[in-house]
């Protein structure tokens, strides 16, 4: 900038030294205005880093370092300490010895009552014998497992203490993507070490684990930060940190934290009953393609469609329909199929959710009770949907390159059904849309179907329908089309 002001200075005085008439002050003054005003700019356009100072001095205090001892019995055959050095050479005789260990698990966490009460990750204390509290002055507190949860990796601790700093809880929802946040844990065992970064993502959902929305950051998290929190600039924790993607062990850039909005609904579940549960909607759902969109009207690819209602389910018993597409949650938007299992699964049992639905062109709003996630989803034993079939009454659809046959009583009984029509045969448009022989067609454009004949009907001169099939006891939506 020093140089460019420089530059333009320089030239501001070669424009005064090559006029010789009255209007030589005014120019000299143009020039520097204009010097003034580009470095003005200049400084507006800079990034403005974020200092940390402030925040680690104002909220540091809240965290604490976590260390759990876990018994572990060692039954397994321990070799020669040297076998290394001479594996080489010559094969290391074992040397049985059962032993009795105590491993040590180091994480973080931070306070949410000034009595002591701390979140931290289920995984840092899962099985633990003892844990231990430390905090910033040094204080070494035992603490209690009131309760953890696997499902969403949250765990709640209580030490015997009063007057503690308090962590104070932010809005994840608030949180944008780009925005600047910082983590405070013990990684490796350095306790009390601030890193930085921005988020990077909003909802993420990692393999087993549909109930956590993740927010992914580039925030350094290495082992030893699990169940530390994740602060914004104004020093309120919105996330604990979790989980990383590595293929070392180490941090590799992607780091992941649970929003504390979650972990907060948790961790109130395990102060009141020692556990967590988890809604559940009664639902088997799928992805809203382009193609099923246009096949039910819907405007936008958006939602999560309903290919299975549980009986006896929630929905079950508010009316949900297969074929429905749950569009909202208590008015907030269900992006995807995936977000539905988050939206459901973070509310508590006996908790009741508005659901807004997309069904024939129209829109509805349900209410609905939500069940007890750990209860099992009803499915079919047999797994061979193409056994037992029909040939009786075959019909071939050539445009869609499907043949279909009709079903007896035995065959429905036993695929527990009490309609639809199997494929017993498949090319061109129907292979491209990924139907099977064995699949059967419970319905076509939400319309159930009973016979062969049905099917013609409702496909008739139609050139794009959506299928709902069944398929080793699993029911889904296909769009098939001609075009």
């Amino acid at each position: 900038m020093k140089k460019k002001l420089l530059g333009l200075m320089v030239l501001s005085t070669l424009v005064v030294m090559g006029c010789n008439n009255g209007n030589d002050q005014q120019t000299q003054v143009s020039a520097q205005n204009l010097a003034i005003n580009v470095a003005k700019d200049d400084v507006k356009n800079q990034i403005q880093l974020p200092n940390f100072v402030s925040l680690v001095k104002q909220v540091g205090n809240t965290v604490v370092n976590v260390t759990a001892e876990i018994p572990s019995q060692n039954n397994a055959v321990q070799l020669d300490p040297f076998a290394d050095l001479f594996g080489k050479f010559g094969q290391a005789i074992p040397t049985p010895k059962p032993q009795n260990q105590i491993k040590r698990s180091m994480g973080s966490g931070f306070i949410i009552s000034k009595d002591g009460y701390i979140l931290t990750n289920s995984h840092v204390v899962d099985g633990a014998k003892k844990i231990t509290v430390k905090t910033t002055d040094k204080q070494e507190l035992e603490a209690k497992l009131i309760g953890n949860d696997p499902k969403t990796d949250i765990a709640l601790l209580k030490v015997n203490a009063n007057n503690l700093p308090v962590a104070k809880i932010g809005d994840p929802d608030k949180l944008e993507v780009g925005e600047w946040v910082a983590a405070i844990g013990a990684p490796f065992g350095f306790t009390n070490t601030v890193t930085q970064g921005i988020v990077s993502a909003k909802g993420r959902n990692l393999p087993d684990d549909s109930y956590v929305p993740f927010i992914q950051t580039d925030v350094p998290i290495n082992p030893g930060n699990s169940g530390g929190p994740l602060f914004n600039l104004n020093g309120a924790v919105v996330g604990i940190n979790s989980q990383i993607y590595s293929r070392s062990g180490g941090y590799m850039g992607i780091s992941f934290s649970i929003p504390i909005d979650i972990a907060m609904n948790i961790a109130e579940q395990l102060k009141k009953f020692g556990k967590a549960a988890h809604g559940q909607l009664g639902v088997q759902v799928q992805a809203v393609t382009d193609g099923l969109a246009k096949s039910f009207g819907l405007k936008s690819v958006t939602g999560a469609l309903v290919a299975q209602v549980i009986p006896g389910s929630a929905a079950d018993k508010v009316g949900v329909k297969t074929g429905d597409i749950i569009l909202k949650v208590d008015g907030k938007d269900v992006a995807d199929s995936m977000s539905l299992p988050l939206m459901i699964g973070s509310k508590a049992p006996n908790t009741e959710v508005k659901l807004d639905i997309y069904r024939d062109h129209k829109n509805i709003t349900l209410m609905a009770k939500l069940k007890d996630g750990q209860s099992a989803v009803n499915g079919n034993s047999s797994s061979d949907n193409d056994k037992n079939l029909n040939n009786a009454d075959v019909l071939k659809l050539d445009k869609f390159g499907i043949t279909i046959s009709n079903l007896d009583a035995d065959d429905k009984k036993q695929l527990k059904i009490t309609s639809g029509v199997a494929i017993t045969a498949t090319n061109g448009v129907a292979e491209m849309a990924g139907l099977m022989t064995g699949d059967v067609i419970l319905s076509v454009n939400n319309q159930s179907v009973n016979n062969v004949k049905m099917v013609k009907e409702l496909l008739g001169n139609t050139t794009t329908a959506a299928l709902l099939i069944l398929r080793n006891n699993q029911q889904m939506f296909v769009t098939i089309s001609v075009n």
